[in-house]
């Protein structure tokens, strides 16, 4: 078989599998999460960014030692076939989950606003089936998918003109005029909302040219998180600081601010629109989820794609307690922070181990 067909993904799929797994449905709310921090959040995600710069160094340096390997494999040479596995089972179960996180909060936004008087029945199945037609072409398909979603929605950054004209620059001012303690709170509250670049832990082995998965990477953790700091930026000087903390969804609130005359809800429009990027999102979680599966069962098959999605549409549509559900969502946004620093653990594991073990 040869490289390309072994490593399918070159520099652009990985820049825009990056940046497409961190902009879902966080960033219409990130202005709120940050709320905490006032008018001073405006440019926090530039510190954000350089957060997942620092913790993503480790995340390539790690794969770099196991080129032919994912996450998966890898916890398993280093913590053995047993403990590995169990890891692997956590994290498979906590992505099953933050997909269902993720698919419940745009389909109870899409109820809310535009289906106020249906149930989010049919359009989970009808979304869920797009979904299992995207990845089951592979993480080279979803690549594709998630370069044609970033060109057909980033005309959406148009609809905030209208609220940078009525808006207030002064709010801005003064810059990072908060302590440590608020910081901490508001990186609690708001980093879930640019997570996403951890996924490349498990695509590494696909990347074409590895050497350079660094550098693209970054790229595109920092198209989104200019994206990212254009929503708060603009929130800031629309919203009260009252607005900020209470308008729920707030993003969407700023395309309301629009006039057009062939457009009647302008928001409606974004949330259609949206769906791309939920999709985008939650492709390249189902599929990580799927080769979780694949490797924890030692067998690989489509199969695991429709039990994973299954249990998704159970966790969404089942009339499980609003409170267990957000329990089970809240576990499963840890599991992922824990994510973003297990490699740093991993990789002191490899040092006393490198001998012992073959890469």
């Amino acid at each position: 078989m040869s490289t390309h067909k072994q490593r399918p993904l070159n520099g652009y799929h990985v820049i825009f599998l990056t940046q497409s797994a961190m902009i879902g449905t966080g960033i219409l709310t990130l202005p709120q999460k940050l709320s905490s921090l006032g008018y001073s959040q405006a440019f926090v995600p530039l510190l954000f960014g350089l957060i997942a710069c620092l913790t993503m160094w480790p995340m390539i340096w790690l794969n770099s030692k196991y080129k032919n390997d994912n996450l998966f494999r890898i916890n398993e040479k280093l913590l053995g076939t047993w403990i590995g596995k169990s890891i692997n089972i956590i994290i498979v179960l906590s992505f099953i989950i933050f997909l269902a996180g993720i698919i419940s909060d745009y389909m109870n936004l899409i109820q809310t606003t535009a289906l106020t008087e249906q149930t989010i029945t049919i359009p989970v199945l009808f979304f869920l089936l797009l979904l299992l037609y995207i990845v089951s072409g592979g993480i080279k398909s979803i690549a594709r998918f998630c370069i044609i979603t970033f060109f057909l929605t980033i005309p959406i950054l148009y609809f905030l003109r209208w609220s940078i004209e009525k808006g207030d620059i002064s709010h801005v001012l003064p810059l990072f005029n908060f302590n440590g303690t608020e910081f901490l709170n508001a990186l609690k509250e708001g980093y879930l909302s640019i997570l996403g670049y951890e996924l490349i832990m498990f695509y590494y082995p696909y990347i074409e040219n590895q050497k350079k998965a660094f550098k693209h990477a970054l790229i595109g953790v920092w198209i989104s998180i200019i994206l990212c700091l254009i929503t708060t930026l603009v929130s800031v000087m629309y919203y009260s600081e009252w607005q900020l903390k209470n308008i729920e969804f707030s993003v969407l609130h700023l395309f309301k601010a629009g006039e057009l005359t062939f457009i009647e809800r302008i928001d409606i429009f974004g949330i259609t629109l949206w769906v791309f990027l939920i999709l985008s999102t939650v492709a390249g979680y189902l599929w990580t989820a799927k080769k979780g599966l694949d490797s924890i069962r030692s067998k690989e098959t489509k199969s695991h794609d429709y039990i994973i999605t299954i249990l998704i549409f159970l966790l969404i549509i089942l009339p499980i307690s609003q409170e267990l559900l957000e329990r089970l969502f809240k576990l499963s946004n840890y599991v992922v922070y824990v994510l973003i620093i297990w490699p740093m653990f991993l990789s002191i594991i490899h040092l006393l181990r490198k001998k012992q073990v073959q890469p």
